[in-house]
Formats: structure tokens, sequence, C-alpha cells
């Protein structure tokens, strides 16, 4: 920020030395050291206090942005577990009025052989298997 070299302090110490005379330049001195103590004290806190409301505000966005993905990812996991009950359910509402269709009306007797009752899906399973 500044540029206050040797040659600079130096010259103010002189300046100082000649203004105040040696008698108050040791009280002088002191007192200026312990203000720019209290400064430096002063600006370090308020930097350490940015810092640290900078670090939460880092976290509260890393927070949010992983909640809006865990929702997001819980969304589509209900989703598809609407999708899944939905297919199944569908799936056992014509199994069952397949099934209960099927089973009130025999199929004809052709040929003049006795009317049977349809097969399902498990029978030609079974039919198709090689019997041990």
């Amino acid at each position: 920020m500044f540029d206050i070299g040797f040659f600079e302090l130096a010259l103010i110490a002189l300046l100082a030395l000649i203004v105040l005379g040696p008698e108050r330049l040791p009280r002088a001195a002191r007192t200026a050291g312990l203000w720019l103590g209290r400064i430096k004290r002063s600006v370090s806190g308020i930097q350490q206090e940015i810092s640290a409301q900078l670090e939460a505000e880092e976290l509260r966005q890393t927070l949010n942005e992983q909640k809006k993905q865990l929702d997001e990812t819980l969304a589509h996991a209900r989703n598809e577990a609407r999708d899944v009950e939905r297919g199944i359910t569908e799936s056992s509402t014509s199994r069952d009025a397949g099934a209960s269709g099927a089973e009130t009306s025999p199929r004809p007797a052709e040929n003049g052989a006795p009317a049977t009752e349809p097969s399902t899906a498990s029978d030609t399973r079974e039919s198709r298997e090689p019997r041990s």
C-alpha cells in the first residue's frame, strides 16, 4: 500500500524529535505504538469476521446446491416408484380382468370334444418344458 523505506522513517523520527523534543518523544512514541497496535487488532478482527462470513456463505450455497440435488433425486425416485406402482397395478388389473373373463366363458368344444378351460401362461410354460 504505502512504500515507506528506512530513509522515510528516519526523516519522520528526526522531525518528531525536533517538534516534540527529547522529553515528550518517548511518551508520544509509546502512545503511537499503542494506537497502531489497537488499529492492527481491529483490522485483524474485522478481516477474521469477514472471512468467517464468506466461509459461512459458501457453506450455505453448497448446502443449498446439495439440498436441491437431493430434492431432484428424491422427486425422480418418487416418479419412478409411482411409474412402477402404476405398471404393477395396470398389469394386475388387466390380468385379473383377463382371468375373470376367461374363467366365466369356457372355450367352445371343437369337433365334438368336451369344453375345456382356457390355459394359463403357466400351463403353456409347463407344456413347453421337458418332463423328467
